[in-house]
């Protein structure tokens, strides 16, 4: 890597611009040297006295604060610095995280195909999502079932937003049904919860 020329890239530039990544100063004074003229031997001899060495332009490469500069022919010169000057690495290279975006999409992907299987299988109606089944749910059934004594619960089913505040009330709705209607319905109403609470699982 001794005759390699580097550049700044875009990034490098804003970063001298802008110090938004934080770069230590040592680090930083060389990003400020890189020219697109001065060779690494050169480059190292500017900056002997900070005691920096080739790893630094390691560093800033692998950053993406600087690139290999076009030589003379046109061509690029060698992406990345030699094998002996890398250190060897410590674990095995992982895949950059996904996207907020792709994530997001694969969610939406997961939650649609577990709606359009409940569908098929008879657990959700036509158009109808989780959630809306849930709420659907205990509010037919807490009216029929309970009775006067599930307003409070109902309360309760009109502030929930997700699958996690219905699995909540599970327990207590199941109990409040056995108290009004006995076993049979308790357990005629717990496997229909159930069934429903399981969509996206």
């Amino acid at each position: 890597m001794t005759n390699t020329v580097f550049d700044k890239t875009p990034a490098g530039r804003e970063e001298i611009a802008t110090r938004r990544q934080h770069l230590a100063t040592r680090l930083r004074t060389l990003l400020l040297l890189v020219d697109g003229k001065r060779n690494t031997a050169e480059l190292m001899a500017s900056v002997a006295g900070l005691g920096l060495d080739e790893k630094a332009l390691v560093q800033l490469l692998e950053g993406g604060f600087i690139q290999p500069s076009a030589d003379d022919d046109g061509r690029r010169a060698p992406i990345g610095p030699s094998a002996e000057t890398l250190p060897a690495p410590e674990t095995q290279p992982t895949a950059p995280p996904a996207s907020p975006e792709l994530a997001a999409d694969a969610a939406h992907e997961k939650t649609d195909d577990a709606t359009a299987r409940a569908t098929a299988s008879g657990i959700l109606r036509e158009g109808e999502n989780q959630l809306q089944a849930l709420y659907g749910f205990f509010t037919e059934t807490i009216r029929s079932a309970i009775g006067l004594r599930g307003y409070g619960m109902q309360l309760k089913v009109e502030r929930a937003s997700t699958v996690a505040d219905f699995r909540a009330l599970r327990q207590p709705y199941l109990t409040a049904v056995l108290k009004a209607k006995g076993p049979e319905l308790e357990h005629s109403l717990r496997n229909r919860l159930d069934q429903l609470l399981s969509v996206g699982d």
